[in-house]
């Protein structure tokens, strides 16, 4: 297992270099002079060639590369251009509460997705059966932006049982610790905020988690059929175990390869592509903050946010790889 893990692990260097290279010229490539961006269309152009040699643009791109790469090994995504703080201090917040809402969607998604599908694969071509793929066809085509304002149509302005937008109580602010407001809140023994902050995630969180659930479900129960199929579940089944144990113990661990996959996709998905829910629930994510930088064409922010999505996604993918070798011996011995 360890020299898997160590294989899985130097296969991410050129993966993670590869990736710089990539964001690093995707953003150069972007149209307009970075120095009168930040400067104004009023200013001289002696003040812009000053900013351009003081900021390296004059550079060749290889050698603003390997500059960039060097403050980038050291910690320093660089400087906002908009608020002149430093970009490590500043997306911390964000990225927090985006994992916060990707984690309690996944939650929801996988908890939901996965039994329906088992259930579904269980009592296949029953009312369940059909009951459930119908939804989750509904859920797939359902557009995350109308989902997002008829649950607050219905359960804020209708039933006002939770609370339309926003993270946190502003009145009673979450004391910021690991800028993780769940976990906060606990830490500092408020059950009171961490009751609020449940309520300010739930719409979000569901919002973002249906498509994914309905997703999961479907392949689910896809994987779920070809397993029931085989020898070894026959044969379990005909030693006496009951249903339960033979559905939940033995099919569902040899089923489990193409859901994880799955769930590793949309996990990272989730993280860099919930602009749309972060916008409607003024959620304040690395979505937005990303969002707001291209309105102010604030590059070393577009940069260091995207380069930092990217990053959890290959560290998701290589959390998927892992699992896969913890529920299947066979491929850690390849």
């Amino acid at each position: 297992m360890k020299s898997y893990v160590l294989k899985r692990l130097l296969i991410m260097v050129p993966v993670l270099i590869g990736m710089t290279i990539i964001v690093f010229s995707i953003i150069h490539a972007i149209p307009g002079d970075p120095a009168e961006t930040i400067l104004g269309q009023k200013a001289t152009e002696q003040s812009k060639e000053a900013l351009r040699e003081q900021l390296g643009l004059n550079n060749p791109w290889y050698q603003q590369y390997f500059t960039y790469m060097g403050e980038l090994l050291k910690g320093d995504l660089g400087q906002s251009i908009r608020t002149k703080v430093p970009i490590a201090q500043e997306i911390l917040p964000y990225l927090a509460a985006t994992a916060e809402l990707t984690f309690a969607a996944m939650l929801f998604a996988v908890f939901f997705g996965v039994n329906a599908g088992i259930i579904s694969a269980w009592r296949q071509n029953s009312w369940f059966d059909y009951i459930c793929m119908l939804v989750a066809l509904i859920g797939v085509s359902m557009p995350i932006f109308w989902l997002g304002l008829m649950e607050q149509w219905v359960f804020s302005l209708k039933l006002h049982w939770l609370p339309s937008g926003g993270r946190m109580n502003q009145r009673d602010p979450v004391e910021a610790i690991t800028n993780l407001y769940l976990l906060d809140s606990m830490l500092a023994g408020r059950f009171d905020q961490f009751w609020t902050v449940v309520k300010h995630i739930v719409l979000p969180s569901i919002a973002l988690g249906t498509i994914p659930m309905a997703i999961i479900a479907r392949m689910t129960r896809s994987s779920m059929l070809e397993v029931m199929n085989s020898d070894f579940i026959r044969t379990a089944k005909a030693k006496g175990l009951s249903q339960f144990i033979v559905v939940y113990k033995h099919a569902l661990k040899n089923a489990a390869i193409p859901v994880l996959t799955v769930i590793g996709l949309q996990t990272g998905a989730l993280l860099g592509g919930a602009v749309l829910t972060e916008t409607i629930f003024a959620w304040p994510g690395v979505g937005r903050y990303i969002y707001e930088a291209i309105s102010f064409r604030d590059y070393p922010v577009i940069q260091s946010g995207i380069l930092m999505i990217a990053f959890v996604f290959v560290v998701i993918n290589l959390v998927v790889d892992l699992l896969y070798a913890a529920v299947d011996p066979r491929i850690r011995y390849r």
